[in-house]
C-alpha cells in the first residue's frame, strides 16, 4: 500500500555523495525538524528527469526556500557515483540534494516502486513528489504512468 497525506515518513537510508565520498543519510537527518520537498524521478540522466523534473527545482529553490522549504531533495534508484555526478553537471550544489536509494528499498517502503524491467531499466521508484514537515506527509503528487504534471516544481510550488 502506498503512503498517504497524514502518514509518517518510514524510516529508511539513502547515500549522498560528499566531498570526502559516500556518505548515509538517516530518514531523521533529512526530515526531523524540516519541511522538506522529495521528489522521485525513475532514473538519473533519463530524458523527462534530466531535462525537466530535476532543473525544475534546481531552478525554482530561491521560491520554494522563500515559501518555507528547508531541504529539496532528489530521489532515485540509482547509486550514489551517478545521483553524486548528475547532481554536479546539474548545478544542485546548495539547491538540491541528491539521494541514491540504490536498491530501491525506500522507493519499496513508500509503496511506490516501479517496474520499468519491460523497457530494460529494473525496478525502480515512481515518478512523485512529497512535501513533508517533521517527517509527516502533507502533500503527496503520484504522476500518472508516462505523465508529468503534479510532480513538477512549478505545481508544488503553486500548492505551498
Amino acid at each position: 500500500m502506498s503512503i498517504k497525506v497524514g502518514d509518517r515518513m518510514p524510516e529508511g537510508k539513502f547515500k549522498v555523495m560528499t566531498e570526502s565520498g559516500p556518505k548515509d543519510m538517516s530518514t531523521a537527518e533529512l526530515f526531523k525538524g524540516k519541511r522538506v520537498v522529495l521528489f522521485s524521478v525513475p532514473g538519473a540522466f533519463t530524458p523527462t528527469c534530466n531535462a525537466k523534473h530535476l532543473p525544475g527545482y534546481v531552478g525554482l529553490a530561491p521560491q520554494l526556500q522563500a515559501k518555507g522549504i528547508d531541504t529539496i531533495a532528489c530521489m532515485a534508484v540509482n547509486d550514489v557515483f551517478v545521483m553524486g555526478a548528475w547532481g554536479k553537471v546539474s548545478n544542485c550544489d546548495g539547491k538540491v540534494l541528491m539521494l541514491a536509494d540504490g536498491n530501491g528499498d525506500y522507493a519499496r517502503a513508500l509503496g511506490l516502486e516501479l517496474d520499468a524491467r519491460g523497457h530494460g531499466l529494473g525496478m525502480r521508484g515512481q515518478r512523485f513528489a512529497v512535501v513533508a514537515e517533521d517527517g509527516v506527509v502533507k502533500q503527496l503528487n503520484v504522476e500518472a504512468p508516462g505523465q508529468f504534471k503534479v510532480s513538477a516544481a512549478e505545481h508544488v510550488l503553486n500548492q505551498l
